[in-house]
């Protein structure tokens, strides 16, 4: 798969990799407190459960610590910001995956999976290919992708139960700017200007290029509205309805562009 033509932003290693660790410690915390009858709760996601939704949240880290113990893939297959489009052609299999975790024991599952993704990622270069679902990627792009499941999915947790979950700061800011980047790979061009304070702006969408003054298509959002939108957990008529998103401008409607991965 041809790498995206947008040039891929830098985010720094060692907050990234920080940023992994303190999210699935906030998502361990609450998981950790819930009792049986929460956990057997539904979600949002289909026919999962919480528990189910508890066990898919270790998944992504467990999952890089595995793969960092095979042999590394000879040719680096996808980049970082191709990543969000092809998500949906795994929901089969993701499926069978989660349904497949033990989850007698969540709290030990977390701190299992906590413990070998420190001992494996230690040491491991930002360089380093690793296999994914989507084809080899570099690690460092690839934690990335983690931190985006980990912001997604402890906000679908907090959705199910009713528990506020805080969010690490690198880990929101890095969620809502792939997902933002991957909106101007979708629809390249300069005729809206997409903001999302304090973490992104793009512009996006074929038309006249905005260079001076107040842009004339401006689409303004908070993080976690955004990421929910980007990912289809909410829908552009219901946010902008709600006021949780501003649109000004008659190229301003991204409801045709959304979401951007399933």
């Amino acid at each position: 798969m041809p790498p995206a033509k947008k040039r891929t932003r830098s985010y720094d290693s060692a907050k990234i990799r920080a940023a992994v660790l303190a999210q699935f410690g906030n998502a361990r915390e609450a998981v950790t407190a819930l009792g049986p009858e929460q956990l057997d709760g539904p979600t949002r996601l289909g026919e999962w459960t919480v528990r189910e939704l508890a066990g898919h949240l270790t998944l992504g880290l467990g999952s890089v610590a595995r793969k960092l113990a095979e042999p590394e893939p000879a040719t680096l297959e996808l980049a970082l910001l191709d990543w969000p489009a092809v998500t949906a052609t795994a929901a089969a299999t993701i499926d069978e995956d989660t349904r497949a975790i033990d989850t007698g024991d969540l709290p030990g599952l977390y701190a299992r999976t906590a413990a070998l993704f420190e001992e494996r990622i230690a040491g491991a270069p930002d360089e380093r290919l690793v296999p994914t679902r989507f084809g080899a990627m570099r690690l460092g792009d690839h934690l990335v992708t983690r931190l985006v499941e980990l912001v997604v999915h402890t906000d679908d947790l907090s959705a199910a139960t009713g528990v506020e979950i805080p969010y690490d700061r690198q880990a929101l800011a890095a969620c809502t700017r792939l997902l933002a980047d991957a909106l101007a790979v979708k629809a390249p061009g300069g005729a809206v200007e997409v903001r999302i304070p304090p973490f992104a702006v793009v512009q996006c969408v074929e038309g006249p290029r905005h260079t001076r003054g107040t842009p004339p298509n401006v689409v303004e959002t908070d993080p976690l509205t955004w990421i929910r939108l980007a990912t289809g957990r909410t829908e552009w008529a219901g946010e902008l309805d709600g006021a949780r998103v501003s649109a000004s401008g008659e190229r301003a409607d991204l409801s045709g562009l959304l979401p951007l991965m399933a």
